[in-house]
């Protein structure tokens, strides 16, 4: 990781969003050694609540035994495999054998929905987590993560789009919470596109965060655009500042 940028961010941040929690950065790698391996939980658990201690301060590395639910394993990239009658667990569940989630509104619409979602294969063996400030020399960091606020969200919104003619700089697609963070903003970078991922609207992953807080899941090459841009944008205007104010308070 750039160290100079590291740096630069972490100034800027501290001058427009003063207070607002640090971001995540992740990447694969096949070394074991780029930070301390997630203890395998021993029944269900969820990946973002996984992350609470990564978000407080510091780094954490994730293989598929790290992982305490089959639908991070395949949404982090490390199982194609869904688990069986996966359309009835998302929709109606199976009387007597299964509950369904609910999340839609039959197992046909599931298989169809399905067919269209993409595929994800991690291109490492581990997953690497670590806030920002935590970031070392040898990273190289694909994707950078928030859990945010509102107000602390448009800030991130409108900067996204500072620099794109397209509306749609930012999409926010049906996906479990891992997903967001993980699957659909490191496609975005494989293909080298530049859109950021608004996510964590999955209700079974909610419990996990405190109930004001949405993710933003940014490529990293968008992300160093970003910051590129923060002392022209709208971060200096006296709209912003009122926006910041609230920011600094709710964080004091």
């Amino acid at each position: 990781m750039d160290q100079e940028l590291k740096k630069n961010f972490l100034q800027l941040w501290k001058k427009y969003f003063d207070g607002a929690e640090l971001p995540l950065a992740m990447y694969y790698s096949d070394d074991e050694t780029r930070a301390p391996l997630a203890p395998s939980p021993s029944g269900h658990s969820c990946f973002i609540g996984q992350l609470q201690s990564v978000r407080k301060g510091g780094r954490l590395s994730f293989k598929a035994e790290s992982l305490g639910c089959g639908g991070a394993q395949r949404y982090i990239g490390f199982t194609a495999d869904l688990r069986p009658n996966f359309e009835y667990f998302l929709s109606c569940g199976i009387p007597g054998t299964m509950e369904g989630e609910r999340y839609k509104k039959s197992p046909d619409l599931v298989k169809s929905l399905m067919k269209k979602l993409p595929a994800f294969e991690a291109p490492g063996k581990f997953l690497v987590a670590s806030r920002w400030d935590f970031l070392e020399e040898a990273d190289n960091p694909d994707v950078a993560i928030f859990f945010a606020t509102p107000d602390t969200l448009s800030g991130l919104f409108t900067l996204s789009g500072f620099d794109e003619a397209d509306a749609n700089a930012v999409i926010a697609p049906f996906s479990a919470g891992c997903g967001s963070i993980v699957q659909y903003p490191f496609l975005e970078a494989r293909k080298g596109q530049r859109r950021a991922v608004l996510g964590l609207f999955d209700v079974s992953a909610r419990p996990y965060v405190a109930p004001e807080l949405l993710t933003f899941a940014v490529p990293m090459v968008k992300f160093i655009t970003m910051i590129n841009d923060m002392k022209e944008s709208f971060l200096t205007t006296p709209s912003w500042r009122a926006v910041r104010k609230r920011i600094v308070s709710r964080n004091s």
